[in-house]
């Protein structure tokens, strides 16, 4: 049971003093009779009522002013730091949501291209595949409805056919390339070896192509000294050769093509260069794409299978290696590339 002090203490206070009036009394030869019990409680009533009030007018009052103003300033600063911290919860909640909104449309927006890829890719695909497969068809009736028997046209047709059969082995092939450089399942094979001397030799390969064209294949230095690289001299091989094929394919007429190797410390430069019809700004970020061509009639015309950037890309991460482009409509092209120096240079 809780006792309250605006009444113990007056009460306690009154009783004390009934005590000592009593007893001072009965020290006086007074005798403890009903008067002096009513004189007593009186005494008691007094000084309890006016102990009550002076008590809580003067003390309990003002302490309990005291205390209701440091509870109220208590419970606002409370309320204040509570309303503090829900804000910077709703806040932080509120950058959360933001951030996990942004991510989700970064995730669809990229699905979205992937799935735009994926489309093109499997249009290209079967678009490059369809061609030699109804040429290849076209021929075999031809040769079935009476054209076996004409000796004019049976081996000639025969040839055709066989070119186009040649044709969708070289897109299989590109395509398993590509992708067994992707999982990478398709190791690199790295050595060292005269890139200089490569190029010399991939040079006379095409001689013949670049004639019928009036293209000139040359060096940027006129008599290169010898470059030794660190790398796949196979897949090396087939990055300069696309590279230089291209240029010659799409070279203006009486052009040239030339090469450049210039030394960048622990790594060569190589660039291929040419003076043909190079290329719009709007094709360049998407060159390297399987099937990707600029001119879609032209690329398919001069026989390639619209996979050779893309693995000349992927050749060259394999080698941790990039590939880059500058092209002018009308001007030229720059393909530039860099292959890690050969191992004994590398430590000199």
């Amino acid at each position: 049971m809780q006792i309250n002090p605006r009444y113990f203490i007056p009460f306690l206070l009154a009783t004390l003093t009934t005590v000592l009036f009593v007893s001072f009394q009965l020290t006086e030869g007074a005798k403890l009779d009903s008067s002096t019990i009513r004189n007593g409680l009186i005494d008691f009533a007094i000084v309890f009522v006016v102990a009550f009030l002076l008590l809580n007018f003067f003390v309990f009052r003002p302490l309990s002013k005291t205390y209701s103003f440091l509870l109220n300033s208590r419970n606002k600063k409370s309320a204040q730091s509570a309303t503090a911290i829900s804000v910077n919860e709703i806040e932080n909640l509120n950058n959360e949501v933001f951030a996990w909104a942004d991510e989700r449309k970064a995730e669809i927006e990229q699905l979205q291209k992937l799935e735009t890829y994926r489309k093109e890719f499997l249009g290209n695909v079967s678009h490059e595949l369809k061609t030699p497969i109804f040429n290849i068809q076209g021929y075999v009736l031809t040769l079935l409805d009476g054209g076996l028997e004409d000796p004019k046209i049976n081996k000639d047709y025969l040839q055709r056919a066989d070119k186009s059969v040649e044709r969708m082995i070289r897109i299989v092939e590109d395509l398993e390339s590509i992708t067994q450089l992707e999982t990478g399942e398709l190791e690199i094979d790295c050595d060292n070896f005269d890139l200089a001397a490569l190029t010399k030799d991939i040079f006379e390969s095409n001689e013949m192509r670049a004639t019928q064209r009036g293209i000139t294949l040359s060096f940027r230095d006129l008599d290169p000294k010898p470059i030794m690289v660190y790398a796949d001299r196979f897949r090396i091989r087939q990055v300069l050769t696309n590279l230089i094929v291209n240029s010659i394919k799409y070279g203006k007429p009486d052009g040239e093509t030339k090469v450049k190797f210039s030394d960048s410390g622990e790594k060569i430069i190589v660039e291929v260069s040419d003076n043909g019809i190079g290329i719009g700004k709007e094709h360049l970020p998407r060159l390297f794409e399987r099937f990707y061509r600029v001119d879609k009639s032209r690329s398919r015309d001069q026989g390639g299978t619209g996979l050779g950037l893309a693995i000349v890309k992927h050749i060259l991460e394999a080698h941790g290696q990039n590939i880059s482009v500058m092209s002018t409509p009308n001007v030229g092209s720059v393909f530039s590339f860099s292959l890690k120096k050969a191992m004994e240079q590398s430590r000199d």
